[in-house]
């Protein structure tokens, strides 16, 4: 889990960090920042190694949603797993979400711990 290259996108900064802090904590070296979707998205052909997307949701540019659709719908990309990090936690739109091919979703806040069990989970269900 820990030798995958990890790519995060959120606009926030703060929020940002706080992810990178938490991915260091479980024990990830090797990530990649963007601040929305299209930043994201000429990061992810940048860097061509790329093994799991974490996304927030609301972004300006291109959102979460846009920017998972176009992963999915882009070879070599489409088989990544995404985990959408996000304040939306209405049931509606985890049912979104998994429509569009996310494979985990966490609501903020989170610890480092759920971070840790969802990055698991998702990385499980994909092999």
């Amino acid at each position: 889990m820990i030798d995958r290259k990890v790519l995060f996108v959120d606009d926030s900064p703060t929020m940002r960090r706080i992810i990178k802090n938490s991915l260091k904590k479980i024990g990830f070296t090797d990530f990649v920042e963007a601040e929305h979707g299209i930043d994201a998205f000429e990061k992810l052909e940048e860097e061509g190694d790329i093994s799991l997307i974490l996304t927030d949701w609301n972004m300006p540019e291109m959102n979460g949603e846009e920017f998972v659709k176009k992963v999915r719908s882009t070879e070599p990309f489409s088989k990544l797993p995404i985990l959408m990090i996000t304040t939306r936690g209405m049931k509606d739109d985890v049912i979104t979400a998994v429509k569009i091919g996310v494979n985990g979703y966490v609501v903020k806040p989170f610890t480092p711990d759920v971070l840790k069990m969802k990055i698991k989970q998702v990385l499980e269900k994909v092999g």
